[in-house]
Formats: structure tokens, C-alpha cells, sequence
């Protein structure tokens, strides 16, 4: 199959420290060459791929050390490269939520739209109306909520390569948290729940510049304040093993409808369990009571993290290679991309032969919803 995979730009592909939607890019293209298919990324010039990249800037936005850019220009430049070379695709999956409708309403029946963020925006459920040719593909059940009749295609689960996190068998008996600063992704709370254990807290995370005043107002007092509290910054992929892989258990006490929360799995990797406030996807990809515990209150929050320690870390690891590996999202992929080729007329674009490797029957018992 001829795919092409079209990237937001304002991280490397694969992000070099905080970023989700182009880490799962990267992580989904490869997979894909991996199971055989001809890929073609567009992304900026400093994406690591085994793709065919075409670099339609010379940086990713974020990292850039311009002073001036224009994110919605090079979003433009980048979909008008993929508009020209648009015949040479079977498939064209985008990334970039819904910018490039209007430029793709004659191709749309070839393309896949996986939604990365929060639906529950004023203006969204106007553009899906507009525009209800494009198949969506949702990152969660819950995600779906806010735009229950938009044109689903399917839901399917990020994944990572089972390789790019090493198992830790014993944690080193503190807690974590990983992500960003901000008040939705509540660090507040996984500093109350760590002081009401008495049990050290790191937290890696990033301090965007629209959090700084959250940061500087809430939670660094709050750091200064519990002395078993460090916090490290913001960290790559390549120190996460040991940061989350030493945990004891990884606190994810969010405050809003998180559409899938990539940090769960990179701790189920690790073999770390998960304490989970529910919301959004939690409950569909925290098993409660086997990955880690899904919680509705700070009491129970301490009560879960508390007894972690006692859930079984290589059943965690197994589990996520099961349900979360790369190789297991790009299959549910193929069946999306699958069953769009087949509804084409025929004589417009015949049915490439897909050959992928045999898997095991049980891959087959965590299909797309």
C-alpha cells in the first residue's frame, strides 16, 4: 500500500523532549515500513524516519530559535506539497485535525483524519457538519462525546515501539509524575498526594509560557514547600526508562477529557502501574486493579497509590505489548485503510494486495471499536 503520513509541524518527528501527536506519527510510519508498506512522511527536515521523508520545513516550529514564525504558514506550504503529489498516495492520513479540508474536498474518499485533541471547542461540530466526507478516526471511545455524529471511521489506540522502553522488575520507591504544567493535567494534586504518603514525588515535566504564571503562582511554591518534591524539567524519550521504570507508580490526576494520555502507556512499558483520576480515556486504557487503579477523589487517589506497589509489574509490561505496542496500532490501522480502498469505486483506485506477517490470534481480540 502507497500511505502517506502528514505530520503537524510544531514538533521533530519524533518529538526531541515533550510532544504526543508526532511521537505516535513516527512511531505509527515506522511500523508501518516495518509490516512492508511504501510510507512517505511529510514533516520538517529534522524528522528520524524509515519512511521516505519529504521535508517541507527546515526545522520543527517548537525548537526553532527564530523569534518570528508563522505555524499556519508552514501548515499551508506543507499541505499544498501534499496536494501536489496527492495521485501518487493509496491512502493520506492526516495528522493535522481539520486545516486541510478545504484543500482536499476532491480526494477526500483517500483520505483518514485522525483527531489528536479535545472535541469540545465552540467552532468544531460547524466544521465537521461542513465538511462530512472526510473519515475520522478518534484516539478514545470518550473522545468521540462531544461530536457524537461526525463521520467515525473508527477508534484506535496509540502505541510504541515494545523496544523503546526497558522493563524495570523493582521500582525505587518513589512516585511520578510526567507531562506538562498546567492546571487540566492537575501537578497539584500528585504533590498532595505524594505529601499525604510521605513518599518522594519527581515530576518531569514542561512549563509552556502560557502556564508560567500557573507555574510560578501555584506550583513551585508548593515544590519549595514539601522537600521530598524534585522537580527535573522536562526529559526525552531516552531518559524516561529510568525515570518512569524507578517509580513506584506514575500519578496521572488530570482534570479534563484527555483524549488518550500517551504517558499512561510509557509507564505501562516500564512495567509501572498507573493511578488515574477518571477522566476522558482512563478507564479504556487503565485496567483498574491491573495496570493500576482508576480513582474519582484525592482519598482514593493516596489509598491507590499507596497499595501500587503490590500489582504485578511484568503483567503490566505484557499487557501493554499486547493492547499498546506500535506494531498492534499499524495493523488497526491497515484495517481502516482496508475498508476505505474497498468502499472506492473500483475503477478509480483497485484494491492494492496488503501482505502483512501472520500475528497472533489474540491481537485480533483488541480490534478498533
Amino acid at each position: 500500500m502507497k500511505i502517506a503520513q502528514v505530520t503537524p509541524l510544531y514538533e521533530a518527528v519524533p518529538p526531541k523532549l515533550y510532544g504526543g501527536t508526532e511521537r505516535v506519527v513516527a512511531h505509527l510510519t515506522d511500523a508501518l515500513v516495518d509490516l512492508g508498506h511504501e510510507v512517505t512522511l511529510f514533516a520538517a527536515a529534522d524528522a528520524e524516519t524509515r519512511a521516505r521523508l519529504i521535508p517541507v520545513r527546515d526545522q520543527a516550529i517548537r525548537l526553532d530559535p527564530s523569534p518570528l514564525k508563522s505555524d499556519l504558514a508552514a501548515h499551508m506550504s506543507m499541505l499544498a506539497e501534499v496536494l501536489r503529489r496527492a495521485d501518487e498516495f493509496d491512502v493520506i492520513h492526516f495528522h493535522t485535525d481539520m486545516i486541510h479540508f478545504p484543500f482536499f474536498e476532491r480526494w477526500a474518499d483517500r483520505t483518514i483524519t485522525t483527531l489528536h485533541g479535545r472535541l469540545d471547542l465552540k467552532d468544531l461540530a460547524g466544521v465537521y457538519r461542513r465538511w462530512p466526507d472526510f473519515g475520522l478516526v478518534s484516539i478514545s471511545d470518550d473522545q468521540r462525546s462531544p461530536l457524537p455524529g461526525a463521520n467515525w471511521k473508527a477508534t484506535v489506540h496509540h502505541g510504541m515501539p515494545a523496544e523503546l522502553y526497558g522493563f524495570s522488575p523493582k521500582s525505587e520507591g518513589y512516585l511520578a509524575f510526567l507531562g506538562r504544567i498546567s492546571p487540566e493535567k492537575r501537578p497539584d494534586r500528585a504533590i498532595e498526594i505524594a505529601a499525604k504518603l510521605g513518599k518522594p514525588l519527581k515530576m518531569a515535566a514542561k512549563v509552556d509560557a502560557a502556564d508560567k504564571g500557573y507555574w510560578e503562582a501555584v506550583i513551585r511554591p508548593m515544590i519549595e514547600a514539601h522537600p521530598n518534591v524534585e522537580f527535573v524539567g522536562e526529559i526525552g524519550d531516552h531518559q524516561k526508562s529510568a525515570f518512569l521504570g524507578g517509580a513506584e507508580a506514575l500519578l496521572f490526576p488530570i482534570d479534563w477529557p484527555e483524549p488518550f494520555g500517551l504517558v499512561m502507556i510509557e509507564a505501562m512499558a516500564c512495567g509501572t502501574p498507573v493511578v488515574a483520576f477518571r477522566c476522558g480515556s482512563v478507564p479504556e486504557i487503565v485496567e483498574d486493579g491491573e495496570t493500576g487503579f482508576v480513582v474519582e477523589t484525592l482519598e482514593q487517589a493516596v489509598a491507590a497509590a499507596g497499595r501500587a506497589h503490590l500489582l504485578d509489574r511484568e503483567a503490566i509490561r505484557a499487557h501493554f505489548e499486547l493492547r499498546f505496542s506500535a506494531t498492534a496500532m499499524a495493523r488497526r490501522y491497515l484495517d481502516v485503510y482496508g475498508d476505505l480502498l474497498a468502499r472506492r469505486p473500483f475503477a478509480e483506485a483497485p484494491l492494492p494486495e496488503v501482505v502483512t506477517p501472520l500475528r497472533p490470534a489474540e491481537d485480533r481480540s483488541f480490534a478498533i471499536a
